[in-house]
């Protein structure tokens, strides 16, 4: 096992490395987490080792975690039945759970340029009243020797999987609720913040952890201000992660450093919880409110809740002729 790690020294300098009992230890010079993940695991854990033997590390309490990676793009599933159940009455007013879902599994792609480390304070996006949390588990992608990462099966898919970390995919409820009605999106609901970390824990450690059909039973928790929310186990998934990776690959391809969401656990949000509920009961989180999620095997990460930003934003459509040739012919 290794733990992958990217921080800030308290010079400002950052660094991606490895963690080991307590010490943070830096690649060479001009290596960050993207080489290891184009270098793949096996290599990985060679250079893991090398390096925690060669470099004297620095504490890890005196440094600031960042992201562990930029990643190069960010799928998000939605693959908990219970979570499905309980958003589709809060967003869209509708019970139960359209029949598409156990058909295949659906993802979106979000952002990977607004990507947060834990500790980080997350703003209110402008025109937001119903933020939300979204507790996740997510899987980077590394290399594979000989596999360029298209029509995967789940077989040579698992093996692209590098590692794990906490996902937070903060959501602005009220303007997905808008966009959703427009059958696209989310956009501007989702793609203003998201937490990944507080590391990568390399995908050897949980091996032995998978039941036979390829799921993982860890724990999954959030509180807000040291308030239990919502806990789940991963393999309540509707599909393990490498048919996720396997159907992400179909007529596309996978690279290293992307990354895909498990989606949301159930009672991983607010929304689930107010679709259920009939009220939005627990409130929408508030400037000061501090999310935890934590990962059994993987770690948590932390973040308080920051100002709204004022702004208006939409620009409403303007009503058009529908001429089909200009005026002037």
């Amino acid at each position: 096992m290794a733990i992958v790690a990217r921080w800030k020294e308290q010079d400002g300098a950052v660094y991606s490395g490895f963690i080991d009992e307590g010490k943070c230890h830096r690649l060479d010079p001009g290596l960050c987490t993207q080489d290891l993940l184009d270098m793949g695991l096996e290599a990985t854990l060679e250079m893991a080792s090398r390096t925690v033997r060669t470099d004297a590390g620095t504490a890890l309490d005196e440094v600031t975690l960042m992201a562990p990676l930029e990643p190069r793009s960010m799928r998000d599933f939605v693959t908990f039945e219970e979570h499905v159940e309980g958003v589709r009455k809060s967003v869209d007013g509708a019970a139960g759970i359209m029949p598409e879902w156990y058909e295949a599994p659906t993802f979106y792609f979000t952002n990977p340029h607004t990507i947060g480390g834990t500790g980080e304070t997350i703003g209110i996006p402008a025109g937001c009243e119903e933020l939300d949390f979204e507790l996740e588990v997510a899987a980077v992608i590394g290399a594979v020797p000989q596999s360029d990462g298209r029509n995967l099966d789940a077989r040579m898919a698992h093996r692209h999987i590098f590692g794990y970390m906490v996902f937070n995919d903060w959501t602005a409820r009220d303007l997905q609720r808008r966009e959703m009605k427009v059958s696209l999106g989310p956009c501007k609901g989702k793609d203003f913040a998201s937490t990944l970390g507080p590391w990568i824990v390399t995908a050897d450690e949980f091996e032995n952890l998978h039941d036979g059909d390829g799921f993982l039973p860890i724990q999954m928790k959030v509180t807000v201000n040291g308030e239990e929310i919502g806990r789940d186990l991963l393999s309540n998934m509707g599909w393990p992660f490498a048919e996720l990776v396997a159907y992400a690959s179909a007529d596309s391809v996978v690279r290293p450093g992307d990354v895909l969401g498990s989606g949301t656990c159930g009672s991983g949000c607010l929304a689930e919880l107010w679709g259920r509920n009939g009220a939005e009961t627990p409130p929408p989180l508030k400037t000061g409110d501090v999310v935890e999620m934590s990962i059994e095997g993987i770690g948590a990460i932390t973040n308080t809740v920051g100002e709204r930003r004022t702004a208006t934003t939409r620009v409403p459509a303007r009503s058009r002729p529908r001429l089909r040739v200009r005026a002037d012919m």
